[in-house]
Formats: C-alpha cells, sequence, structure tokens
C-alpha cells in the first residue's frame, strides 16, 4: 500500500523526487532526517509526522489537520532559543514503531495545498537555523530507498486510528487468527466488526445459503440481483469485505467432528452456531489447540405481541474452560423456537455480536478490563446488563 500510494500521489511522490527522505509507515507520513538546531545550539536530526487524510488511497488536500509532530529535542533558533511553533510533550507511540514528542502548529493563509506544501514549509522552518550553524548542512541530501513496509491488510488505510493516536491498541489485535463460526444473525454482525480490525486472517465457516431473510437480519444492503444468485453465505460476505480487508478465507462448510482440523492455527473465534453435538467438537477442538473463543445465544419469546429476550456472550479462555461448560448446552437443538423462525431482530443480533466483539477487545487490551467477566447478559425487559463468573 506505501508503494502504491507514492505511485498514486503526485504530492507523495514529488517530496521523495525532490531529495527529502520520506516514508509512510501505518498510515502516518514521515520526513525523516530533518536538520535542526537543539538548545546547545548544535545541529541535530529529527522527523516529521503528519496522519494522511485519504480518499481511498488518494491524498486529499489537509484541511482537518495542520499540525505536525516530531521526535526529536526541541528545536530552536540560531541562538539557542526555543523556537515559537508549538507545545513540548512526552514521547509517545502513534503506531507500530512511530514515536513522537512534540507538536507543532503552523497554518499559512488558505491552509497547506497537499501534502508537499506542509511537510515542505515545516521542514523549512526546521532547517533554516541549522544552516545559519553550519552552511555547509544540505537539508536535502537524501534519497529515499524503496518502501520496504510490508502491505497493510487493508485494501486502503485506516487514517482514522491515526488521527486518533489508536493505532498502538489496534496493533494489540494483529496476532490473532480469528474464525467466525456461523454466520448467521449475529455472526454475520461480529464479522463486519472483526473486519475493520488489524488482524490479518478471518475464516468463515458457514453451509447455508444467503436468501432473503438474511438480508433483513444482516450488515449491509445486497442487490436483488445478488439475491437471485442465492450466493453461500460465506461467499456473498467473502466477496463485499474483501473489498477493504484482505485474508479473509471462505469455507462454505459446516463445522463438525469430521472437519475441525479446518480450525488449526486459530487463535480465536466467535462462535454463533446452534447449539448441539456440532459446536461440542468445535469446542473441543479450539480447546486442545489452546485458542480462547467466545460463543454467542439469544434466546426470545412472544407474548402479548411484544418480544423479550436474552442475550449471551460466554468467553472461554485456557485458564478457564469450566464457564462454557456449565453455560452453554450441547443437546441437539429444539424446533419450534422464536428465533429460529428467522425472526428479524438485527438490532438484537447486533448488539449480542458488539458484546462479544467488546469482549474480545477488552482481553487482548483494546479496551480496559475491571470485571474480567467471562460470562454476560442482556435482558431486554428492563435494559440490564449482567456479569458474572470473574476470572
Amino acid at each position: 500500500m506505501s508503494r502504491k500510494l507514492f505511485s498514486l500521489n503526485e504530492d507523495l511522490r514529488r517530496l521523495r523526487g525532490d531529495g527529502y527522505f520520506v516514508r509512510v509507515i501505518d498510515e502516518k507520513f514521515l520526513t525523516v532526517q530533518v536538520p535542526y538546531v537543539n538548545a546547545r545550539r548544535e545541529v541535530a536530526w529529527g522527523t516529521l509526522v503528519t496522519p494522511l487524510e485519504l480518499a481511498g488511497d488518494v491524498t486529499r488536500k489537509p484541511v482537518q489537520d495542520h499540525v505536525v509532530y516530531f521526535e526529536g529535542e526541541f528545536p530552536c533558533n540560531a541562538q539557542g532559543e526555543k523556537m515559537n511553533i508549538g507545545g513540548e510533550g512526552e514521547r509517545r507511540e502513534m503506531g507500530p514503531g512511530v514515536f513522537v514528542r512534540h507538536s507543532f502548529s503552523q497554518k499559512p493563509d488558505g491552509g497547506y495545498a497537499d501534502y508537499y506544501h506542509k511537510m515542505t514549509v515545516y521542514h523549512a522552518i526546521l532547517a533554516a537555523p541549522a544552516g545559519v550553524i553550519d552552511p555547509s548542512i544540505k537539508s536535502r541530501p537524501y534519497t529515499a530507498p524503496e518502501d520496504d513496509d510490508p502491505d497493510s491488510i487493508f485494501e486502503y488505510p485506516d487514517t482514522a486510528s491515526g488521527r486518533s493516536g489508536t493505532a498502538a491498541l489496534a496493533a494489540r489485535l494483529q496476532k490473532d487468527v480469528v474464525a467466525l463460526i456461523g454466520l448467521g444473525g449475529t455472526g454475520a454482525y461480529v464479522f463486519d466488526k472483526v473486519a475493520k480490525t488489524p488482524v490479518p486472517e478471518i475464516r468463515l465457516f458457514d453451509d447455508d445459503d444467503f436468501l432473503n431473510h438474511n438480508a433483513f437480519r444482516a450488515p449491509g444492503a445486497p442487490t436483488i440481483q445478488e439475491l437471485r444468485e442465492a450466493p453461500k453465505k460465506v461467499d456473498y460476505f467473502n466477496a463485499l469485505y474483501s473489498r477493504m480487508h484482505r485474508g479473509i478465507k471462505a469455507h462454505p462448510v459446516k463445522l463438525g467432528a469430521h472437519n475441525v482440523h479446518l480450525l488449526d492455527g486459530v487463535t480465536f473465534a466467535f462462535i454463533a452456531m446452534d447449539d448441539g453435538p456440532d459446536k461440542l467438537a468445535v469446542i473441543e477442538k479450539l480447546e486442545s489447540i489452546g485458542a480462547s473463543f467466545i460463543d454467542v445465544g439469544m434466546g426470545l419469546t412472544l407474548e402479548d405481541l411484544s418480544l423479550g429476550g436474552i442475550l449471551r456472550a460466554t468467553l472461554s479462555t485456557p485458564e478457564r474452560r469450566d464457564v462454557v461448560r456449565n453455560r452453554v448446552s450441547f443437546a441437539p437443538k429444539e424446533a419450534g423456537g422464536v428465533y429460529e423462525t428467522n425472526i428479524q431482530v438485527a438490532d438484537l443480533n447486533s448488539l449480542n455480536a458488539d458484546l462479544a466483539v467488546i469482549r474480545w477487545k477488552r482481553l487482548r487490551g483494546y479496551y480496559r478490563d475491571l470485571e474480567n467477566e467471562l460470562h454476560m447478559s442482556y435482558t431486554t425487559d428492563g435494559n440490564m446488563l449482567l456479569n458474572s463468573d470473574q476470572t
């Protein structure tokens, strides 16, 4: 993706062509080896960093963010006095391997035309005093090497994480190979959330077709032509989300004792399949390979022309396998339940998925986790959320 950004955008390509040492790392644009003067009137070298504002993979005029960040000591003028360009700060990580200390704010009339304009202005401000201290200093003696950053798991950069400073948190999810077992109402919404995280691989398991009733209980809006073709659920969702996330692997099968080997290598799983012997085989396999997983479930009742329901999300980790065994039924599913009629409760499906995905992110340290519960339930009547089975 980094090479693609340079090839598609004249402002980025021009910076490299003019001799600036520039790189793209985790959707941040870096100008490296920028000369500046420190408080001891020494010439030093720092790095300017700005998040990129993109439309797909094309740079936009940086109207939302005229600020840049800097890694180095606070820059001074030729007399060793701090420059009046911004504020000092503590060193922090803006993304994997991208550290900054200070932020600078200089906004010309009309803003910056593009990233070439923005980065050359800041570069000139910092480099000018260094040229006074040492006239032999060349502020742009570098030709950047080919960008050797690995391609992103996304088809286009996640610029919002970079701008909000949460990229380092998102990186905590990058080690998981995630399986989604069942792509019904809740499972499809789980996939929607997981596809927006930087996990390197997502495996989809479901043998059902995607039909009209699925369209009303799943994220997105399929066309009538897509429904007429009756694709497998995994193929429909794979085609949809592959526009955004790479590393999706679709398996149009129902998991059971005969094919649980397809879970080898999985580190986390979301189980959204009917109770029964097949679920037990899946859970036994996940336990045997040391994977953590969350099992979701929903029970609905229809009384006096109104619905009531309880949503459940139950976590199993290698340290605590007992809770799922106590909370989840592995008996064959009985027909006749309200939910089994393909009732349209997309809001509850989405909420059930949210509870599960948030619990996964808390387990991985993305969100703060004070309760450390392994089982949670939400009751529609009373809007009540309960935690239990704390670790």
